[in-house]
């Protein structure tokens, strides 16, 4: 018999950065023991930095689509985390049980200057998320379960 896996479901507003990074960084670092999914409260194409910035350190999100949260509703989670201040405001309550958290990160697709200093915004975003991840893992894991994770930043 296979040990249920943690559903978690990542909201910001667009799926097109934040929300994008924190599901492939969590499925690509923990993937096995986590269901995990993304979606916005008023979607956008995934940008392009997105993509870009998980590749750097080894993650393929190529195949990442921007979704609605009405795409999910109905379905049940383990925890909602909203990225971003109007997502949390604007986020709909799923069925169950679902513990919310809200991690206040800056959007990436909001930074200008050169595509380098662009991509570096989108980067550090990517960063913080790595290390929430991490804490959120920890913070979870149960006891003597081994501790896995991603090592990024430069």
């Amino acid at each position: 018999m296979t040990e249920r896996r943690t559903r978690v479901l990542f909201v910001c507003t667009g799926n097109s950065a934040r929300s994008q990074m924190a599901e492939a960084l969590l499925r690509w670092a923990y993937g096995g023991r986590f269901d995990v999914a993304s979606a916005g409260t008023a979607p956008q194409p995934v940008h392009p930095l997105t993509i870009r910035a998980l590749a750097g350190i080894g993650v393929d999100g190529a195949g990442a689509r921007s979704k609605s949260v009405n795409e999910l509703l109905g379905q049940s989670f383990d925890y909602v985390i909203t990225v971003c201040d109007d997502a949390r405001e604007a986020c709909p309550v799923f069925p169950g049980e679902a513990a919310r958290e809200h991690w206040s990160l800056e959007d990436p697709a909001r930074a200008t200057g050169t595509e380098a200093e662009r991509l570096a915004a989108f980067e550090r975003i990517r960063d913080e998320i790595a290390t929430r991840l991490a804490a959120f893992v920890a913070a979870i894991r149960g006891p003597g379960e081994p501790e896995h994770g991603v090592e990024v930043g430069r």
